[in-house]
């Protein structure tokens, strides 16, 4: 893990880290439609076949992104297992978000599991500043937690979707480098449009740092 985490070659840190991964019968990976996931989905495929590819369905969701779902699956050839945030409670705003149902929901889809992938990357923001390749996710019962893109750009990730012609969110260019539920997300730099107006940048899903 040494080795990787000081790479500065992005394409190879990825392809290593997924092989890694790959190497885990019950793997899955985490899928939002974001930039990051078609990155990740375009190589990862290839290496794991047996990878259980699961979204989060909080049920407030863009309509794009519905759309980019069906294009994803179309598009790699996968079919996208989900699990909806159920019990959430009414949005009055970003101040209350579901994310304690988004939680149960990633602790359903990570049962049987010994090890998931994210998209998770540094430059993000400064909860994400830390983050490994490799990772020890000792909140679930300590099994491996691959984060492949921590050291990639959003140069680095235009780049390989350009390149390679790969799907993406419309909402991108629309100035959203992160997109969650449609009420909580605005047009923003990092994380700065989840839950605009406010403190908060995380959900739960992923400890703070």
């Amino acid at each position: 893990m040494r080795g990787l985490e000081t790479t500065t070659d992005v394409a190879g840190s990825l392809t290593e880290t997924l092989r890694r991964a790959a190497a885990h019968e019950r793997l899955v990976v985490l899928c939002s439609f974001q930039k990051e996931e078609s990155v990740i989905l375009d190589e990862l495929l290839a290496l794991a076949p047996h990878v259980r590819v699961v979204t989060i369905d909080t049920g407030v969701l863009f309509g794009e992104t519905l759309a980019t779902w069906r294009f994803f699956e179309e598009h790699f050839g996968v079919e996208i297992e989900v699990e909806r945030a159920l019990g959430a409670p009414p949005w009055t705003g970003p101040e209350h978000c579901c994310g304690s149902a988004k939680v149960a929901a990633l602790e359903r889809a990570l049962a049987g599991a010994d090890a998931w992938i994210t998209g998770l990357r540094r430059e993000q923001g400064p909860t994400r500043a830390q983050t490994q390749l490799v990772e020890v996710d000792a909140r679930r019962a300590g099994i491996a937690k691959y984060n492949p893109l921590a050291h990639w750009t959003e140069r680095d990730l235009w780049s390989r979707i350009h390149e390679r012609g790969l799907p993406y969110h419309p909402l991108h260019d629309e100035g959203y480098a992160s997109i969650g539920c449609a009420p909580c997300t605005l047009p923003g730099d990092g994380r700065a449009g989840r839950w605009a107006g406010t403190e908060k940048s995380e959900c739960g899903l992923h400890p703070t740092r």
